[in-house]
């Protein structure tokens, strides 16, 4: 990202102590609604769940990771940020928009499978590099080694038969 105006270091400041600060807020409303028109490629997605202490609907620009065929979002500040907990809060129902929107339900991938989701999230979404303790070329034994702190949710459609079925 040479062309963009902040440093990894200005970045991660954004996001001293795993929360966004007044920046990283007003970036998150403006990418979440550009991401959520579907005009961008189809990894840049605007993520809604409700709040677990609200139930008001959070939104939150995410870049998702292909792996063998399926769909993983992975938080980049790691397992304690504000849409993981939600997610978690919510048994992992949430809306996915991208031009339209579309439920979905996000599957959590076990500790020891997430390492290749790690590193692909890595190689395919620059915006998580300055915060996550890998480099993208590192090899998988390194991302085995944060993996229990970086959780990856597999993104799963969820039919109306599912939904009814609640």
């Amino acid at each position: 990202m040479a062309n963009w105006p902040y440093s990894d270091d200005d970045l991660r400041a954004m996001y001293a102590g795993g929360h966004g600060n007044a920046t990283a807020r007003r970036f998150a409303r403006a990418w979440a609604a550009v991401f959520g028109t579907g005009a961008l490629p189809r990894r840049w997605v605007t993520l809604e769940v409700p709040g677990r202490r609200t139930g008001r609907i959070t939104r939150f620009p995410l870049g998702m990771a292909d792996w063998h065929g399926d769909w993983y979002l992975v938080p980049m500040l790691g397992g304690e940020c504000n849409w993981v907990r939600n997610i978690r809060a919510s048994g992992g129902l949430a809306t996915i928009r991208r031009g339209r929107a579309r439920a979905v339900r996000l599957v959590e991938v076990p500790v020891d499978q997430r390492a290749p989701i790690l590193k692909r999230y890595l190689e395919t979404v620059p915006g998580a590099r300055p915060h996550m303790p890998v480099d993208r070329h590192a090899p998988l034994a390194d991302f085995a080694a944060v993996a229990a702190r970086y959780p990856a949710f597999r993104v799963e459609t969820v039919h109306a038969q599912q939904e009814s079925a609640k």
